[in-house]
């Protein structure tokens, strides 16, 4: 059977796919630093030249930010009936606090660990790792077949991490080109080690920062401490009146408008998806949920949204003390949003709810970089779905659950809005993989697995 042969192939060359992995982790490629544009341009250019190696009609093209990787193969036979677009992204998060990580970010290595062997890199598991074992899968049907199963476009980015100022300008001056029957993305994890997960909903996001300015320069706190208004003071109070401390909820008034109950059916199934909660929690270094007290934390996770202090800063910060009572205090906020819940119309409330609270001889000042996207939900009575629940079910010895997903990914809602297009997410991180922190990693039975369950999915698709 072909199938078998591809696997077989897959495991045969698994040490020289962890090879290629471990050139593209190696490359630096931050895409929010400016320092880093030309590791983002290697990054793209050596996706380019891996995929030629396949025998896509690969390219990198220019966007004003970093650019994106987009490449073509026909069908068997030229075929063109079937069209399936992936979806991934090259860069990574920044490296900050580098004392934290155990080894250099960028010199990935394989450790054998209690759980299993690891391969340890940031973007290791997000999501330089993920989008290999798409392109692994299809070298192995390549390599076995002479062709691929369905027309493929693979569509890369280079600027998930920062924001994705140029994705949409691109996704809309090159609509014709990334069209296709359905887009694959792997960017998402399993609910639990072991446990095959297909994303049927993803939370939203908003992001916003502000400034409060008080005096019109630092001051000296033996001159002024006491009568003087301090900003760092103000911005904690402000922060502190975003929540009610008795139920865990934000108390931004409106905060909920378009947040739905979830149904019990809905409920009751997440309960049997395999989702180990103490483990969660103490995957963080948790001993309770300290979210809304009613919520269990899956419910929070997948369809509950949140406010989130992501920075706070301002005075002095160096070694040392200085004696300073600082003019300006600063803080950056996201939310993640479900439902029907408004990015804008949110914004505003969270800006009227600061303002209100402001005293006198306080002003803000908001950031006018404004980023939001609305959550999202699949359609999974599609066909593709059931396919890909089957690979993966096969290729687990389990059967693959339907999640929701505390992340917000805003490509797939770009997909649907500017392409028409659904989007079925498949992904194989697990939440112990540290994404966005020091000594990321990526189970190298996700890799290797995931790269056999990509091409069990193209099999069940072809």
């Amino acid at each position: 059977m072909t199938l078998d042969r591809v696997l077989e192939r897959i495991d045969q060359d698994l040490t020289h796919s962890v090879d290629r992995l471990c050139e593209l982790l190696r490359i630096q490629s931050i895409s929010t630093d400016p320092a880093f544009k030309a590791h983002c341009d290697t990054a793209a250019d050596w996706l380019v030249n891996d995929l030629k190696t396949i025998g896509f009609d690969a390219e990198k093209r220019v966007t004003p930010g970093h650019p994106m990787v987009v490449g073509h193969h026909d069908g068997p036979d030229g075929e063109q009936d079937r069209h399936l677009l992936f979806y991934g992204h090259y860069d990574v998060q920044p490296v900050d606090p580098l004392d934290k990580w155990d080894h250099d970010p960028f010199a990935p290595f394989v450790e054998d660990t209690p759980k299993g062997k690891i391969i340890r890199a940031r973007g290791a598991s997000d999501d330089k790792g993920q989008l290999m074992t798409f392109i692994e899968a299809c070298r192995a049907w390549k390599a076995i077949n002479g062709s691929l199963p369905a027309k493929l476009t693979i569509f890369f980015e280079g600027e998930e991490e920062s924001g994705s100022p140029s994705l949409v300008p691109f996704m809309q001056d090159n609509s014709d080109e990334l069209t296709a029957d359905i887009a694959l993305i792997c960017d998402t994890s399993m609910v639990s080690p072991g446990v095959p997960s297909i994303a049927s909903q993803l939370r939203g996001m908003l992001k916003d920062e502000f400034t409060l300015v008080g005096p019109s320069l630092d001051l000296h706190s033996g001159h002024y401490g006491g009568p003087g208004l301090n900003p760092l003071r103000e911005m904690s109070r402000i922060i502190a009146s975003f929540y009610d401390e008795e139920t865990g909820a934000v108390a931004v008034d409106g905060f909920y408008d378009g947040v739905s109950e979830v149904p019990a059916e809905l409920l009751a199934q997440w309960e049997t998806c395999g989702f180990d909660e103490k483990e969660y929690l103490d995957n963080a270094g948790y001993s309770m949920n300290h979210g809304e007290k009613d919520r269990t934390s899956l419910e929070q996770q997948w369809a509950r949204p949140t406010l989130e202090i992501n920075g706070v800063w301002g005075g002095y910060n160096g070694a040392g003390s200085k004696t300073v009572i600082p003019s300006e205090a600063h803080c950056k906020i996201t939310c993640r949003l479900v439902g029907d819940m408004d990015p804008d119309a949110l914004r505003d409330k969270l800006r009227a709810h600061v303002e209100a609270q402001l005293k006198p001889d306080t002003k803000v000042i908001w950031d006018n970089d404004l980023e939001g996207s609305r959550a999202s939900v699949m359609d999974i009575t599609r066909p593709e779905f059931a396919a890909a629940q089957k690979g993966l079910s096969d290729e687990w010895d389990r059967e693959a659950v339907f999640v929701g997903m505390g992340g917000s990914i805003p490509i797939a809602g770009f997909f649907k809005s500017i392409l028409g297009m659904e989007s079925m997410l498949v992904g194989f991180a697990n939440d112990d993989d540290k994404i966005h922190s020091p000594n990321e990693k990526y189970d190298m039975k996700s890799f290797h697995k995931g790269i056999r369950s990509w091409a069990r999915i193209l099999s069940e698709l072809s």
